[in-house]
């Protein structure tokens, strides 16, 4: 009898059933997928379970570990040899037991982190952001007299403040000054882009 297409619950794993000719079948959309599927549901945090269809033995392991070994030959490689040497060594030794429970420990370490990681690495670029923020408002303030839009405050369009003819002088100096900031930003973009 076949399998009902079930109601998709993400707390439940997926079936998936395995033939005789490797072909996997997920029971939840009643269709035959690849390892590919299966590591794409990984990384979508959907659980599954692979069960050998003629014997029900749950195969999931050596089905994870074969995709694990397809994308170490894809060429983007994540386990060190020395790694890899180490776990295999480990295999008959009286601390085998603990390995696994170190390893999910570390992993589960690791994701908890991996948010930290990321806020981290764009900490520069929204400091950047806040920066070229700040210069394009003082060169607004600078280019415009510091006459704002209408309505807020500061002098409309053709009321010379004051001060016009003394910060006039200083003018020059600020736009040096502005200008070897804007150069500088350049500098620090470019080699951001390049790394």
């Amino acid at each position: 009898m076949a399998d009902a297409p079930r109601s998709h619950d993400p707390k439940e794993p997926v079936v998936i059933k395995k033939y005789a000719n490797r072909r996997l079948y997920n029971t939840e959309t009643s269709s035959y997928i690849t390892l590919e599927h299966l590591a794409t549901m990984t990384r979508e945090g959907r659980d599954f379970q692979v069960f050998d269809a003629r014997s029900g033995d749950d195969i999931t392991r050596s089905v994870l570990t074969q995709i694990v070994m397809e994308e170490e030959s894809t060429g983007q490689t994540m386990l060190p040899v020395p790694f890899l040497r180490q776990i295999i060594a480990m295999y008959g030794d009286s601390m085998q037991s603990m390995v696994p429970h170190y390893l999910e420990a570390s992993m589960a370490a690791f994701a908890e982190n991996q948010n930290k990681f990321r806020d981290a690495a764009l900490k520069p670029f929204e400091q950047l952001a806040k920066q070229n923020l700040a210069l394009f408002h003082a060169a607004t303030e600078m280019l415009t007299g510091g006459r704002g839009a209408p309505g807020k405050g500061k002098p409309m369009a053709g009321s010379m403040p004051a001060t016009a003819t003394s910060s006039a002088a200083g003018g020059d100096d600020e736009m040096t000054a502005l200008k070897a900031q804007l150069a500088a930003l350049q500098a620090r973009l470019d080699g951001i882009a390049k790394d």
